[in-house]
């Protein structure tokens, strides 16, 4: 390349003033902006199984223990009546909430998003 050619050569020598202007302001032909929800296509993520755990509370014991529970043994847990249950989903705890009757069964209600400490 000599001094007097104002073209810049980019690696590979391809000449970088051939590259075609590109717009980024939108995704490609998507039509949406870079950042912007794509609620059209959220609906892809919809069959995607997540597991979801509700713990009341926890315990520790010894095999020996465990072994000599029977049917209507207690098990102590670690929380009390009326504390609020942690709700974890893919084994990340997202919320707490409380545990409530619908009809015949029971159910969660969350009462609080936990902030992710993930960066």
């Amino acid at each position: 390349m000599s001094d007097d050619d104002q073209s810049m050569e980019g690696p590979g020598g391809m000449d970088l003033d051939e590259i075609e202007e590109h717009d980024f302001g939108k995704g490609d032909d998507q039509g949406y902006d870079y950042g912007e929800p794509m609620a059209g296509d959220v609906t892809a993520i919809y069959d995607i199984p997540v597991q979801i755990s509700a713990v009341l509370g926890r315990s520790t014991m010894q095999v020996s223990q465990l072994l000599k529970l029977g049917r209507g043994a207690v098990v102590e847990l670690d929380r009390k009546v009326g504390e609020a249950i942690d709700i974890y989903v893919n084994n990340r705890l997202v919320a707490r909430g409380e545990v409530v009757v619908v009809e015949d069964k029971l159910g969660v209600t969350m009462t609080e998003i936990v902030k992710s400490d993930r960066s």
